[in-house]
């Protein structure tokens, strides 16, 4: 009796911890999805969705915002994958939709361009963030290549430069250039490649969650810049980072996308791809797609039921959405 008494007291423990990080005992186990094929229009607005070397993200209502390199910009779908609108700029990398007094806006990288912009969802431009000379990072504005950007709790901008110096620059929310950390290197504190970068409020401490992806890890940083931990190692080229719940979800280069857990464990891979041939092949052929197979996942959001939405650079154009199994 005292034994099954133990065993009870063990189990509500167990239970107990997995209640504090929001995850039931199957969830933190793991994760599984199921490919839900053709979902999104293959041709919406009458041609293919284009070159996507960007991001994607969902919001309020579900509607989900894939960024192209085609003059088309940002392509719209409704939650059901059926062609929207388009509208916004082309080449936009990395981006989010933050809400500002009950206000949504996209906040984007453009490294091509070398500047960040912040749009009203009908498009319009709300302000555009050049490169910073006051940094003395740059010797020309073609120096600036960011890939991404978050938003702090104050207002806080803060810009990953992957493209270009390989530091995450830090700007207050006037668009005031602060401060700037990292650099390039492969040791801890170092980036190869800053590419995807998001704002991790999961914590009593908000924190950045920065993909270090050439790599191949992803990081831990404060709002100071301050190098706090490696989170995951030995990924295959994390692209991107978007937060949902209590979960981060990297949509990783090399064929596959990878789903952490708060204490940064695995709970789920989707899509991995094991032809390494396929894998961040820009040009391969509709002809070798595969229903629930990833060759260059770029970008991924996790919508609020929990099913992923995977945009992959590829000069076609190309987007799967893989639903939680129940």
């Amino acid at each position: 009796m005292k034994n099954s008494m133990n065993r009870l007291k063990l189990t509500l423990l167990c239970l107990g911890a997995l209640a504090v990080v929001g995850l039931t005992p199957t969830q933190a186990a793991s994760l599984k999805y199921n490919i839900a094929p053709a979902y999104f229009e293959s041709t919406p607005g009458g041609e293919r969705l284009g070159p996507c070397h960007g991001g994607v993200v969902i919001d309020k209502a579900g509607n989900v915002y894939v960024t192209t390199d085609s003059i088309r910009g940002i392509v719209a779908f409704t939650p059901q994958g059926k062609f929207l609108r388009t509208f916004g700029p082309m080449r936009i990398h990395g981006l989010e939709i933050r809400e500002e007094n009950g206000v949504e806006y996209i906040y984007g990288a453009r490294p091509s361009d070398h500047q960040v912009v912040k749009l009203k969802m009908t498009g319009e431009t709300e302000w555009t963030l050049e490169f910073p000379k006051e940094s003395g990072l740059y010797k020309a504005p073609q120096g600036f290549n960011p890939c991404a950007v978050t938003v702090g709790p104050d207002g806080s901008i803060f810009v990953a430069d992957g493209y270009g110096s390989n530091h995450v620059l830090k700007f207050d929310k006037n668009r005031k250039f602060v401060k700037s950390f990292g650099g390039p290197g492969k040791e801890e504190g170092k980036f190869n490649t800053c590419h995807g970068i998001a704002l991790d409020t999961r914590f009593e401490k908000p924190l950045l969650l920065v993909c270090n992806r050439n790599n191949n890890r992803v990081e831990h940083w404060d709002l100071e810049g301050n190098f706090v931990k490696i989170i995951q190692k030995d990924l295959r080229m994390p692209a991107a980072v978007h937060i949902q719940g209590q979960y981060a979800i990297f949509p990783e280069l090399q064929g596959r996308v990878t789903v952490l857990d708060k204490s940064g464990a695995i709970v789920a891979q989707v899509g991995d791809n094991p032809n390494e041939k396929q894998r961040a092949n820009y040009g391969l052929p509709i002809s070798e797609w595969k229903d629930g197979i990833c060759n260059s996942p770029h970008g991924a959001s996790m919508d609020k039921a929990g099913n992923l939405i995977v945009a992959e650079w590829t000069q076609f154009g190309h987007l799967h959405k893989f639903v939680l199994a129940h």
